[in-house]
């Protein structure tokens, strides 16, 4: 009777195993028999070219995949053609299905997954119109931040997969300078500034010995972590990881410091991207893919200039009620700016009660809406402080959402290089934007959603996701929490930042304004200090059209809520209205703006 029923158990599974291998194979090498098997198929498809994004995501490790993690992607321009191929023939199988028989879930991912595809497509032209080394997001200082915050090391082996990347540094960096070569001679220099920025950073990061650089200490702090680590192991690990920065890494990037410093002799303006070649159709690509509308310079040069006036006078009014009623935004600003009420103590602890003070903002706003979410994140969001080695070009603050797997929180980055420019007037805003309920409701919701294809988890743009974060600046405000007229006034000054980008970015890129004549403007209209500005005014240097979403992505999502408010009635529902926009994952403008449509028409009913 056993041997009997072993041999069927067995027979079953060999079947089951047939079955699974032939529904593997076409799934893989042919068109998928059903679109959500290609939806799954496409994603993993393009992303496992990069074995840093398959980290991020951790979407393999839940299967005992985990062999990417040993290794850094290939940056080669033939694996840049491999890519595009890649994707050139998953729109061609997502093309072959047809869409009037999917039903409504699976068509609203064809649309957004056809909109992302042809946007790559398109991008093939312009891949070379881009700086891969710039103060902001440049791989010289992405990588050491991937390495030290996203790769995970829970175990031996992952310590191991960290020694291993570490011996790829010089072979992606020698990929990254083959690239910068072929940039050089079809004549896509970046900015002067950004090369001497960039310079800096480097020397500075390689100018240290290896057991103090940020790669080694934090290997060293992560070890200390792991239980029952036997002392020879550890000293195995961090023996080795010394040895990979002196040899590996360190001439990595002398290799970047010596190009570099040779560009600097043929650099010497600090131009838009209008001064590339065909930089203006260009720059009309970037505005495409960021705004996911097909608004042109001008129009969004107008509509900048336009919220620039509203918002002033909102200014004007906030601080008359405040005893400052003369003088202009800047002065007005330059009088709280320096109040010793709004500033922290120039010290490690001033920054630690930063950190500390951030979190309780998230917090409190987080147990405080749920009149206004029926949805929430189940993963949590902590504060840290941006790595010291790249914080002088990195931006005020950013948001890294969690890994799908549930292994990583996310986590609200801020930038504490000058305690100083943290005014406590402007915390509710920033904390709001990338926190709760800003970016880290709108991608962990979309994280913990089923039935989503995870290409619309992970996927985003930035005219819906820092739309969404600047619209949930204003929420909640109307919610209640920034009644504080000071409060108020930061976040104003935040909204008036992303309405002048609107001014800038194109003023820089279509109308060829200076870097300084940008950020004289920038200073008058904000009344954010010049340090800070500055560092604004060059991100968008190197980030053409990238900021001019923020504002778009919000006026959008304001017009449908209006919309639905007039056309609804007593049946508008906020709560609802927050469904449709967070819970279909990154959407094109055009998309969401039929999404909210299609919900109209069916509270109407």
């Amino acid at each position: 009777m056993i041997k009997t029923t072993a041999k069927w158990v067995g027979g079953i599974l060999l079947l089951g195993m047939v079955a699974i291998s032939v529904f593997a194979v076409n799934a893989i090498y042919f068109k998928p028999w059903s679109i959500n098997v290609y939806f799954e198929r496409a994603f993993i498809k393009i992303q496992s070219t990069s074995p840093e994004t398959l980290s991020i995501f951790r979407i393999l490790e839940r299967f005992g995949i985990d062999g990417h993690n040993a290794h850094l992607d290939d940056v080669s321009e033939k694996m840049k053609q491999h890519e595009i191929q890649i994707v050139k023939d998953e729109l061609s199988t997502l093309r072959s299905y047809d869409r009037s028989s999917l039903n409504d879930r699976q068509a609203i991912s064809y649309d957004i997954l056809e909109y992302y595809l042809e946007s790559l497509v398109e991008g093939e032209r312009w891949r070379h119109h881009n700086y891969p080394l710039n103060q902001m997001f440049g791989v010289q200082n992405t990588l050491p931040e991937f390495l030290v915050e996203l790769h995970q090391i829970n175990n031996v082996k992952e310590a191991n997969y960290y020694l291993s990347r570490l011996s790829e540094v010089d072979r992606k960096f020698s990929q990254v300078l083959d690239g910068l070569k072929i940039r050089e001679q079809k004549k896509i220099l970046p900015p002067r500034f950004v090369i001497d920025r960039v310079l800096s950073e480097m020397q500075g990061f390689i100018n240290v010995p290896a057991h103090e650089n940020i790669l080694y200490t934090s290997l060293e702090n992560r070890l200390d972590t792991l239980e029952a680590l036997p002392d020879q192991e550890r000293t195995r690990i961090l023996d080795r990881g010394k040895i990979l920065i002196e040899t590996d890494v360190y001439p990595a990037y002398a290799s970047l410091i010596a190009y570099y410093q040779e560009l600097q002799y043929k650099v010497s303006e600090n131009n838009g991207v209008w001064a590339l070649p065909e930089g203006d159709e260009f720059y009309a690509y970037q505005i495409r893919i960021h705004t996911t509308t097909n608004l042109t310079p001008d129009e969004l040069h107008n509509t900048g200039l336009m919220e620039v006036e509203r918002i002033e006078d909102e200014m004007k009014q906030i601080f008359a009620s405040v005893g400052l009623d003369t003088g202009s935004i800047n002065t007005r600003f330059s009088a709280i700016n320096n109040d010793p009420r709004f500033l922290y103590e120039n010290s490690d602890m001033g920054r630690e009660q930063i950190i500390k003070d951030y979190q309780l903002i998230i917090d409190e706003i987080n147990a405080g809406i749920d009149d206004y979410f029926n949805i929430k994140p189940t993963a949590g969001v902590e504060v840290k402080r941006i790595a010291e080695f790249k914080e002088q070009g990195a931006p005020k603050a950013y948001y890294m959402p969690p890994a799908i797997d549930g292994s990583r929180g996310g986590v609200f980055y801020v930038n504490l290089r000058d305690v100083h420019e943290t005014k406590k007037f402007t915390m509710r805003t920033l904390a709001y934007h990338e926190a709760i309920p800003g970016h880290h409701f709108q991608g962990a919701i979309a994280k913990d959603l089923e039935g989503l294809p995870t290409f619309l988890k992970a996927v985003s743009n930035t005219a819906y996701a820092d739309g969404w974060a600047l619209y949930t600046e204003k929420l909640a405000k109307e919610i209640g929490f920034q009644d504080d007229p000071y409060d108020d006034l930061g976040r104003l000054q935040d909204e008036m930042l992303r309405a002048v980008r609107l001014v800038v970015d194109t003023g820089i890129h279509h109308k060829r304004w200076s870097r300084e004549e940008a950020i004289e403007y920038m200073v008058k209209t904000t009344g954010f200090p010049r340090t800070e500005v500055t560092t604004e005014v060059e991100r968008y240097f190197v980030m053409p059209g990238q900021a001019v979403a923020y504002k778009t992505g919000m006026l959008k999502i304001l017009e449908l809520r209006e919309r639905a408010r007039q056309k609804l009635g007593s049946k508008f529902d906020i709560r609802e209205f927050h469904d449709v926009v967070l819970t279909n994952g990154a959407v094109p403008l055009m998309v969401l703006e039929q999404l909210v449509d299609r919900w109209i028409a069916t509270k109407k009913v």
